[in-house]
């Protein structure tokens, strides 16, 4: 019928099609992350963590709760490791290693938050940083800032007593001036 005729494209058309082009071949930057990881590795990561850093690792996600073990091997070795750098350790008769749960109570819960915090960081010359295995520990905070802190969780305490203290002052007052008010008429 018509004979099909290929027309050249127009100049400013071809760059929007490469532009095009470009937009649809390029692939998203993927990143790298522990997930992506082979369950091998998983595997071969978790063995060399000590039990704070298992227990973290474990209950990031379902995968990582039946992969990693923190039984009782691990809670001990954390302990000694903690005896031999002369640090405190648990020392109530009632540290019970068969669950994550009933051995993180009581002292050994202090005891990780004095982990987390870097507060037994450098607690004796050359010890380091004890999470991060370096010489000098940089996430300590100064005594300026540990005290800011104490005082801020104090002023909060207070604030709260007072704000309950309120109605009770309130109600002290109002009684006082209906006495007044009675005594007067």
């Amino acid at each position: 019928m018509f004979p099909l005729q290929v027309l050249p494209p127009a100049r400013g058309s071809t760059l929007a099609t490469r532009d095009r082009e470009f937009q649809c071949s390029s692939k998203p930057v993927s990143r790298a992350s522990l997930a992506g990881l082979p369950t091998e590795l998983h595997l071969l990561i978790a063995k060399h963590l000590s039990y704070p850093d298992a227990l973290s690792l474990k209950f990031t996600s379902r995968h990582f709760f039946y992969l990693v073990d923190t039984g009782v091997r691990l809670k001990v070795a954390w302990l000694l490791e903690r005896r031999s750098l002369h640090l405190e350790c648990p020392n109530d008769r009632g540290c019970d290693f068969r669950t994550d749960l009933r051995f993180c109570r009581g002292s050994v819960k202090l005891l990780m938050q004095r982990r987390r915090e870097h507060l037994e960081c450098q607690s004796r010359p050359g010890l380091g940083c004890l999470v991060f295995g370096t010489a000098t520990c940089i996430h300590r905070r100064s005594l300026g800032q540990r005290y800011q802190k104490w005082l801020r969780s104090r002023l909060t305490e207070v604030w709260w007593f007072l704000l309950a203290l309120l109605p009770v002052c309130l109600g002290c007052v109002w009684m006082m001036e209906l006495a007044t008010w009675r005594h007067q008429s």
